[in-house]
């Protein structure tokens, strides 16, 4: 009976996450599925690999319909012996996205009990997490990925405390557990973002360990970190060695090239330069979004309703009103730093003065734990905008140049702050009434002061957003003086707003304070405030509006004509949709495309479009065997164009032209004839070099033949009089291709900076090219190895536990 009573509360809060999840997310139960733009992207790089996998029930581990070909290894691969994934679905039982908002609630439900939050106060803690807007947003617009990794750090962060507070056991197969689910979420900016958590959390820790000499639970303590993290890692292996290994061959490697497209120098070795990283930095100002939602406009479509200035200047304009009232339901109101912003980054001001609160009256020393990890966050959000902390990172903390969109930190801050929050709610019912009021009167002179300065700065404000000039010149300047107006408007009401619910939650307490109201309903009415007030938030962002028919989005993209005409060709070619811009994967659903969408492209590939076919280069179309181009007319119909100097899928060259580095490479593709020169870099390939027996006049009269075509796998037959030199129209990556020649495994190389070439002898021979990548084996081997000892250290610790309750009991 005693373990029921204490389980009941858990039961209670677990049944309610989901309620919540699936209330929110309503149209779940109708059948109807969440439309988002990543995803129908995702679908579109994946389809050939699907397919693959249901027809022959193999991983392929390779696709040639995007990028001119590429591993699938963060396309959604599977991997033999993935239990941790399996361990992940029974998780995520709900429908998506509803699944992902109730691991948020679960993962920060179990930390707040791990800091001794009693149940109703981190129900409501939880649920005041998960809809923070970001983490709604994100869900919204496909960001699976980021947002099941985010859902999974509060656990880890509970393991952590767990073992520092000498609960080795119990804390240790918490953090090997939950570390092993959040690396097997494949999203790993956001484990690093994480990883610079822990180290703050483990330096508090250890700063105490070290002033009380616990020398030995110091490291003891690190001892049973490294191992959960060792077995954890171990769990994931197979996929972060392929991502290391594919890592180096895409945008977030190392580039060879020292000049840029426009010719001028480079000065930055990696693909990912320093703009492109800090493109997505976080106003400085801007910041203040995260207690007034639409301070800065809110996002770059914002929903304005008919009392809106943009309203009433269209009507002036003779618009009439059902077309005006449609029209400013997705205004470009924002005007911060960023491109582009789908929704602010909103934590809501309730958890803001309830966070404030937290620091004046708590006395645990923790919180500043959390409350450096908000600043941390903050700071590092701001990327260009504070370079001299960026610029640190990049420069010198290590894999810091790997990721970009720096204000995605903000997730960390977005933990934090909750934690803070429900420290505050449970702190002021504990300490006496001179605290209680001291604490309460200082957090709200605090909160309301920064609204009231917000107010009076509206003045220093300019409103003008980063495309208002093409506003100007598209529709003219009083068409940008509504859209200011607009913009001032949303920045007062949300002050306002702000404020009212600070005085809301203020007056709940000071009854509370008062003796007016029990203390079960006070935490009732503030939970109640705190949810409501992001919940009402999100759902300008996300709503029912966004689910669709099961249908549309397991199809995403419709055949067009163009589409139709091209597939009539069952020859093995590739496309180039010049509509996508190289950052599409529309073409990927249905064609082999040279192009597609991915946070990590292959690297060479980007830049040969970059600095080659960018410029109109036809002969790196011919090269890649770029059959037909999609084109628009001036009416914005698509149109195909059949290209007939596609050189096909392997061809013999007369010549090769030998250069030294990276940059002659690249330059000498300017002005080539690929049907007959083949262009490779000595110092990149020397070992190739040396067994290539690379000749000059080479006899170019033999036929290459493509007679097998499958992702991993892809046959010709070669019919010449003398040796030569084949040049093969597919992507050179040599970590898993291997070639043979009559079943006799032979060296292939480089050329033509992404395509790759062999010498064959003379006569008819079968080449075959088999994606047969070690990697896999490799981690497969080191994953079921710690799987295992996983499933040990898990039965020994329940065993350990059972037994010491059973004494304790004694």
């Amino acid at each position: 009976m005693k373990i029921i009573n204490k389980l009941y509360p858990h039961a209670i809060a677990i049944f309610g996450f989901l309620l919540v999840s699936l209330i929110y997310f309503y149209p779940v139960l109708q059948g109807k599925q969440i439309f988002q733009s990543d995803i129908a992207q995702y679908t579109g790089m994946a389809k050939e690999q699907n397919d693959f996998r249901a027809a022959q029930h193999v991983e392929p581990y390779w696709t040639n319909s995007a990028f001119g070909g590429m591993p699938t290894y963060q396309l959604g691969a599977k991997y033999p012996y993935d239990f941790i994934g399996a361990v992940d679905d029974v998780l995520r039982f709900l429908p998506r996205p509803a699944d992902y908002l109730f691991l948020y609630f679960l993962g920060f439900y179990g930390l707040l009990l791990v800091l001794k939050v009693d149940s109703l106060k981190a129900f409501f803690g939880a649920i005041a997490f998960g809809f923070s807007t970001y983490l709604i947003i994100i869900l919204g617009v496909g960001h699976n990925a980021k947002a099941h990794a985010i859902a999974y750090m509060p656990l880890v962060i509970a393991g952590f405390i767990l073992v520092y507070r000498k609960k080795y056991v119990l804390g240790g197969l918490l953090t090997m557990i939950a570390t092993a689910l959040e690396i097997n979420a494949n999203h790993f900016q956001m484990t690093y973002y994480l990883l610079i958590f822990l180290l703050i959390l483990s330096g508090y820790f250890a700063f105490h360990f070290i002033k009380q000499k616990e020398y030995k639970a110091l490291f003891t303590s690190l001892g049973v970190l490294a191992i959960a993290g060792i077995f954890a890692i171990g769990a994931n292996a197979t996929n972060l060695l392929t991502t290391a290994e594919y890592a180096n061959f895409s945008t977030r490697g190392k580039s060879e090239l020292t000049f840029n497209p426009d010719g001028s120098r480079s000065t930055d070795t990696s693909a990912m330069t320093r703009d492109y990283i800090t493109e997505y930095s976080y106003g400085i100002a801007e910041s203040f979004n995260l207690i007034a939602p639409r301070l800065f406009g809110g996002s770059n479509s914002e929903a304005l309703g008919k009392d809106s200035s943009m309203y009433n200047f269209m009507i002036s304009q003779g618009v009439p009103e059902a077309q005006a009232a449609d029209f400013v339901t997705g205004m470009p109101t924002y005007w911060g730093d960023q491109p582009i912003v789908a929704a602010p980054a909103y934590i809501g001001v309730i958890v803001f003065f309830l966070g404030i609160l937290a620091l004046i009256i708590d006395d645990r020393k923790i919180k500043y734990v959390f409350l450096s990890g908000a600043i941390v966050a903050l700071l590092l959000s701001w990327g260009k905008n504070f370079s001299l902390l960026t610029d640190f990172f990049i420069d010198y903390v290590p894999m810091y140049n790997k990721f970009r969109a720096v204000s995605s930190i903000q997730v960390i801050l977005e933990l934090c702050f909750p934690v803070l929050a429900v420290m505050g709610l449970q702190s002021f019912f504990k300490v006496d009434k001179d605290k209680q009021w001291e604490g309460l009167w200082q957090t709200a002179a605090i909160s309301l002061g920064t609204i009231v300065i917000l107010f009076l700065c509206k003045s220093m404000f300019s409103f003008s957003g980063a495309s208002d000039s093409y506003f100007n010149e598209s529709y003219g300047p009083s068409f940008v003086d509504a859209l200011k107006s607009d913009r001032k408007s949303l920045y007062s009401a949300d002050l306002l707003r702000s404020g009212f619910l600070i005085v809301l939650t203020a007056g709940v307490l000071w009854l509370f304070f008062k003796n007016r109201i029990a203390q079960s309903t006070a935490i009732i009415l503030v939970g109640l405030f705190m949810v409501s007030d992001l919940f009402f938030v999100d759902k300008k962002y996300v709503s029912a509006k966004d689910f669709v028919g099961k249908r549309e989005v397991e199809v995403p993209f419709q055949e067009t004509t163009s589409d139709a005409q091209i597939l009539k060709d069952t020859t093995h070619y590739r496309v180039f949709e010049i509509n996508g811009n190289f950052s599409s994967a529309r073409a990927s659903y249905f064609h082999k495309s040279i192009g597609g969408y991915h946070a990590a492209k292959p690297r060479r590939m980007q830049q040969l479009f970059d600095y080659q076919i960018a410029k109109n280069n036809m002969e790196m179309l011919n090269m890649l065997n770029v059959k037909y181009v999609i084109q628009t007319d001036k009416e914005g119909k698509e149109f195909p164009v059949y290209n007939p100097d596609a050189n096909g899928n392997a061809w013999f060259v007369s010549d090769i032209k030998l250069v030294n580095k990276a940059d002659d490479e690249m330059k000498a593709l300017n002005k080539i004839n690929t049907k007959k020169i083949a262009v490779f870099n000595i110092q990149l390939h020397r070992d190739k070099f040396k067994s290539a027996r690379l000749k000059r006049n080479m006899d170019t009269t033999g036929s290459i033949q493509l007679r097998t075509y499958k992702p991993n796998y892809i046959k010709y037959i070669s019919d010449s009089k003398n040796e030569g030199l084949a040049v093969f129209s597919e992507i050179y990556y040599e970590n898993g291709w291997n070639a043979y020649v009559d079943g006799v495994k032979t060296d292939y190389f480089p050329v033509d900076y992404v395509l790759r070439a062999m010498i064959l002898p003379k006569g008819v021979h079968t080449v075959e090219f088999k994606f047969e990548p070690e990697v896999i084996k490799t981690g497969s081997t080191i994953t079921i190895i710690s799987g295992i000892g996983m499933l040990l250290l898990l039965i020994g610790g329940i065993y350990y536990e059972r037994k010491k309750s059973s004494k304790a009991i004694v």
